[in-house]
This record gives C-alpha cells, structure tokens and sequence, in this order.
C-alpha cells in the first residue's frame, strides 16, 4: 500500500501530496450570481427529494458566504454575527489588512479590515467597517459528530466563479497536513482536517463546508494536484473542522487574538540550520520567549535543537509536526547543541500556542 505523507504548499492555500501541491485561493474574478435567500432547510428522507435537499440548503447557505478581495488574492469567508466580523483562511488575506467584501446577495462591495489572523491554524477574521443590515451569520455544527459517508456541499468562489457550490461525502476525519513556510505565512501543521471529496478549487478557501441541515462543519482550505501527472487528485480536499474554526474565531472577536489555540508550543523563535553540504540538521533558537517552557528550561538564543521527544529533529517543518502531535503540559525531552559544543538534554513542559 502506497503510503503518502500530506505536505501543504503556497499563499494560495496550495498543499503538497507526495510531491503535489494543493491549491486554495485565486486572483480571479468573474460576474456575481444571487441566489434566493428565503429558504428554509428541511432534510427530506428518500433519495428523490436529495435535490430539493441541496437547493434548500444552497439558497439557506449561500447568504452566508461572501467573496474577499484583496489587491492580489480572492478567497472567500463565513459571516459570523450581524456586527460584521466573517471569519476566513489566513493565508487569503495574509499580507494586506484592508479587503473588498461581495455578499453573495449584492453585487455591491463593502470594505473590511483584519482584527487578527492566526497563521499557524490558517484562520482569520476580518470585519466589514460599515456593515449593512440584513447580514445572515452562519449556523456552525458539532464537527466532532462528523461520520465517514455523510454528504456535504462546499460553497464559495472558486476560480472566481461567484456563490458557487459542489457536492461530495466526508471521506475522512482527523488528517494532518502541514503547510511549508510562504513569502506571507510561516509554515503550519493543521490537525484535525476533513478530508472531503467535494471539489474545492482556488478561490474555495475560506469558504464554508456544509451538512444537509445547513450548517457549517468545515471552512475548505486546501485541495491535492499532482504536477507529475499535470492535474488534480480528483476527490481529495481538506477543510478545518467546524469546531477548530468556531473556537479560534470567537476567540479573535472577543480578544483581538487567539489567547488558547490548544496546540502545544516550545516557546522559541527558530529557523532550520543547515550543514556545509545545505542538509538540515536541526531547528537553531533565534529567541526564547521570556517566562515561557523553553527559556524556563534553560534553552537560550544559539542553541540547536537536534530532537524533541525522543524523535530526531533536522528542520523547523519537522518539528512543528512533531508539536502538532503532544499536547500542552506534555512534559518531553529536548535535545541540543550548545555554542561550546555539548549536547544536553532538557525537560520542557510545553506551553500553549498563542498570538501575541
């Protein structure tokens, strides 16, 4: 069985699968399409009456969904609360802090503003600065109630192609992709994804993947191509879980910042350290974070970490995914060089990841 490590890849919300890359966001545009917004979801029983399923669900939906621009990119985003903060990828707005906002009702465009993004879960808000009345927030659903099978829609903008939904099933809970550092976002591994078969093209990042209730289980981020092959993995996507992204969410809203990612953190600023022959070798510490787990264990700015958790460490990507998989207040060993040459090893209990 051929085995294939998930690798993500670019500010477009591109992720790498075994040498591919997957694509999120665009710079496309193209004319706006207004569905009706007057539907009221019922979920029908019998495979005749699927159709009027998903209609009742896209024109419920769809009001929800809006297109971001910015002077480069197109994405979309999820309208969370009638004050008008939406919630999006980051990498769809990473590098501005001032975007065009379509609601999927209007072909008219609203300006917005970032409140704060979190780059190492790919999670943003931003929030319109003169709102219009009417705006319809999202109902957000329990994702860790998600089943292998259950039929979803992804709507957003792909390619562009404004208020646009496809169809697919929940393929697989719990993934781990990792998206390597861009010129806008530092690397990132994202745990907990959806894996989904609903297309999700660029301009779908941001977006909002749907159950047939019509609330949100998933924000679409990242979709497999294979450059091998010239074209996409059919069928293969990743969204961030519904409640990974409601709870980042709200914590921006509420505090300008993430203040409990839930994701484990050393405490450091780091890079990768190469040898001669341009092999990485390990993670050197750029600075430590004052008070927190590494600096507590006496690992300082010019040391080298060689391993964490008894498992090797060569480059920075490597041990964010290493991270991704303990929990803080797992206290593990870390092993260093040091400037004069020895390597000790230190227990670090670690932190919780946050925005600062």
């Amino acid at each position: 069985m051929l085995h294939r490590r998930l690798v993500a890849w670019g500010v477009a919300g591109a992720v790498a699968v075994g040498g591919g890359l997957l694509g999120g966001c665009s710079s496309s545009s193209s004319s706006s399409s207004t569905p009706s917004s007057n539907a009221t979801v019922s979920v029908q029983g019998g495979a005749s009456d699927l159709q009027s399923n998903y209609e009742s669900v896209i024109s419920t939906v769809m009001p929800s969904v809006v297109q971001i621009n910015t002077t480069s990119e197109l994405g979309s985003g999820i309208v969370l609360d009638s004050k008008g903060d939406i919630v999006t990828n980051n990498h769809v707005v990473a590098g501005s802090t001032s975007f065009k906002v379509t609601l999927s009702t209007s072909s008219q465009s609203y300006a917005a503003t970032l409140v704060a993004g979190f780059p190492q879960g790919d999670l943003a808000v931003i929030k319109l600065t003169d709102p219009p009345s009417g705006l319809r927030p999202a109902q957000f659903a329990d994702s860790s109630k998600l089943t292998v099978g259950q039929i979803v829609l992804a709507m957003g903008n792909p390619i562009g192609l404004s208020s646009s939904a496809t169809n697919g099933i929940i393929s697989a809970t719990g993934r781990t992709v990792t998206e390597p550092q861009s010129d806008n976002t530092p690397a990132a591994t994202l745990t907990d994804m959806i894996q989904t078969s609903a297309a999700i093209n660029p301009g779908n990042s941001g977006g909002a993947l749907v159950d047939l209730t019509g609330a949100v289980v998933g924000i679409p981020t990242l979709t497999a191509v294979d450059p091998e092959l010239g074209g996409a993995f059919p069928g293969i996507g990743f969204a961030i879980a519904s409640n990974t992204a409601k709870d980042i969410a709200d914590q921006i809203v509420e505090h300008g910042k993430v203040v409990d990612s839930g994701l484990a953190s050393l405490g450091i600023t780091g890079r990768t350290v190469v040898n001669t022959n341009a092999q990485p070798v390990g993670v050197g510490v750029v600075s430590t974070t004052a008070g927190g787990p590494a600096a507590d264990a006496g690992i300082v700015a010019g040391d080298v970490i060689v391993s964490l958790d008894n498992t090797a460490v060569t480059s920075l990507a490597q041990m964010q995914e290493l991270l991704a998989t303990l929990s803080p207040g797992d206290k593990v060993p870390v092993g260093l060089i040091k400037a004069d040459g020895s390597k000790p090893t230190v227990n670090v209990t670690l932190g919780t990841l946050s925005t600062s």
